[in-house]
């Protein structure tokens, strides 16, 4: 994860709320007035549409009509990209809350970062779904904008950070809660992402919660 030692929690939470803003009003929401679906995906340096050509690469959308800087506000950015902006109408309630004409504010050393780690869990949340026998897809979640996967009933995914935990994590979810020594968060387990240096590291975290979700 690039920069991960040298951005300060002020500089990533706004650069996240950006992203996270540009993923709801940019990319999940004409996605879904389009096709009805609001999951996006990793993709090479960051991430972008499942039934479309819009993605993020650094500190671009790139998609059919070019490349157009992540500057200025979100309706700016949309309309030169060629979608209409706004959030998903009807799928969930937990918004950003953030103003289609509000400026996006990233910066590039903060969003390495976070599509670094993406593009690390990723890689990792494939790793795991093969070892234990699955086809799960990585799904980034506009609403949470966290990537995920469930195996039988446990949410595993890699967070860019939220109110609760200011920087990126590693988590392990049971969809009932277990109780025991890796159980260190109300939802199941958490771990801050400079635990993990590579995938194998952060596969193996996922493996460890499989493991410690399966005890009685």
């Amino acid at each position: 994860m690039s920069g991960r030692n040298t951005v300060n929690d002020d500089t990533l939470g706004r650069t996240r709320r950006s992203l996270h803003g540009i993923a709801e009003l940019v990319l999940a929401g004409p996605q879904h007035r389009a096709s009805g679906r609001i999951r996006l995906r990793v993709t090479p340096g960051g991430f972008g549409g499942v039934t479309t050509d819009l993605r993020v690469e650094g500190t671009d959308l790139v998609g059919p009509a070019g490349r157009v800087p992540l500057a200025g506000t979100y309706r700016e950015v949309a309309t030169a990209a060629g979608v209409d902006v706004g959030a998903p109408q009807d799928v969930y309630s937990d918004t950003t809350g953030i103003d289609p004409d509000e400026p996006i504010d990233l910066d590039p050393a903060a969003v390495a970062l976070v599509t670094g780690w993406f593009a690390l869990g990723d890689a990792a949340l494939r790793a795991f779904a093969a070892d234990v026998g699955g086809d799960a897809e990585p799904v980034l979640w506009p609403e949470h904008f966290d990537l995920a996967i469930a195996v039988d009933e446990v949410n595993y995914g890699a967070s860019a950070g939220d109110a609760g935990e200011p920087r990126p994590y590693a988590y392990v979810g049971p969809w009932t809660p277990r109780e025991g020594e890796f159980w260190n968060a109300p939802f199941g387990a958490l771990r801050p992402a400079e635990d993990f240096p590579d995938v194998d590291t952060l596969t193996a975290f996922f493996a460890e919660g499989r493991r410690s979700a399966a005890q009685p």
